[in-house]
């Protein structure tokens, strides 16, 4: 059992950055590609960013690409998710999730294990 607790939200200006972690109770990530996901009041979860188990391949939203960095430590115990120039848009509840496949995917159902979420407010 993969127990992720997420950190690093708050509320920032439009134009700021934050850096979301995402840490395992008691056991190496370094078996499970890792993913961001982020639902905002009203909407569906959606994809924001994965990265494999290695951290050799990287797979952002459209939304964020250019913006948003996925990483994770030599460790293999925390992912990151480095969010720069954030809009009001980006405003929701931001998730990392765990997966055992062979590659690092963008369906949330493919995900069997989740953070509680932390709440990320862009103010304009």
């Amino acid at each position: 059992q993969v127990q992720l607790v997420e950190t690093g939200g708050g509320l920032v200006q439009a134009g700021g950055s934050l850096r979301l972690s995402c840490a395992s109770s008691g056991r190496t990530l370094s078996a499970y590609n890792m993913g961001w996901f982020r639902q905002a009041p009203g909407k569906e979860r959606e994809f924001v960013a994965a990265i494999s188990r290695t951290g050799g391949n990287q797979y952002y939203a459209d939304s964020v690409n250019g913006r948003f960095t996925i990483s994770r430590d030599n460790l293999k115990i925390t992912a990151y998710l480095q969010m720069n120039s954030l809009k009001p848009e980006d405003t929701a509840v931001y998730y990392c999730a765990a997966n055992l496949g062979s590659a690092a995917p963008s369906s949330s159902w493919e995900y069997a294990y989740w953070g509680q979420g932390t709440q990320v407010t862009v103010s304009s």
